[in-house]
């Protein structure tokens, strides 16, 4: 299956989001751009579709891939693509039936988008319903991968005398690839991901994310 073409250029925009800290500034670990509040968004919905109160790295990933192709895309090579997306599907126990149908709707979503003021209706409405819900907890394997990605991101916010991580969609990639020894960074490698690249787009942008 082909999904979402490869777009040249233009950076995306990004909105931070607090994490953790219960609504404490001051115990924010990190935040989210736009892109990977979106992913997160997704990954939540993964993991409750198996009935898990747990998020785990897999629901990230692939969070990352149906939201976010377009610029993760250029880490692999093109003819690839069938391969990653059965990878994912598969580690995420997700029926192709329902995994077609998130990747169309969000194909079609994107395509309506003109700047970033358009994305939020759309976070607001996948958020609105876990309001009344306690939040998923993360795994302890996605707990590591952020917290790496919050050593390796070039990108900081000063806040009352702190330096809180900005992560990244670049940056958890990176980071999940680095997860040595695990089965699923085995996997990626196993996709044809291009780490080199991706270390240096991760850790070298050209632009800093708009926050």
């Amino acid at each position: 299956m082909r999904l979402f073409g490869r777009k040249g250029g233009a950076a995306p925009n990004h909105r931070d989001s607090a994490q953790g800290g219960n609504g404490n500034p001051d115990a924010v670990a990190y935040r989210f751009t736009l892109d990977l509040m979106r992913a997160e968004q997704l990954a939540g919905m993964m993991a409750k579709s198996r009935s898990s109160r747990v998020v785990e790295v897999a629901d990230l990933l692939a969070g990352m891939y149906i939201s976010d192709w377009d610029r993760l895309s250029e880490f692999w090579d093109e003819r690839n693509q069938e391969e990653i997306e059965d990878f994912l599907r598969g580690i995420c126990q997700i029926s192709p039936q329902r995994w077609h149908a998130w990747i169309q709707f969000y194909d079609g979503e994107r395509k309506k988008e003109r700047d970033w003021k358009n994305r939020l209706p759309l976070l607001r409405s996948l958020g609105k319903k876990e309001l009344s819900e306690p939040p998923l907890e993360q795994s302890a394997a996605l707990a590591a991968v952020l917290h790496q990605a919050g050593q390796i991101t070039p990108f900081y916010e000063r806040s009352t005398g702190r330096s809180i991580p900005i992560l990244t969609s670049e940056c958890v990639l990176l980071s999940i690839a680095r997860s040595y020894g695990t089965e699923i960074s085995r996997k990626l490698a196993a996709t044809g991901l291009n780490a080199a690249k991706l270390e240096k787009r991760a850790l070298s942008p050209k632009r800093a994310p708009l926050i």
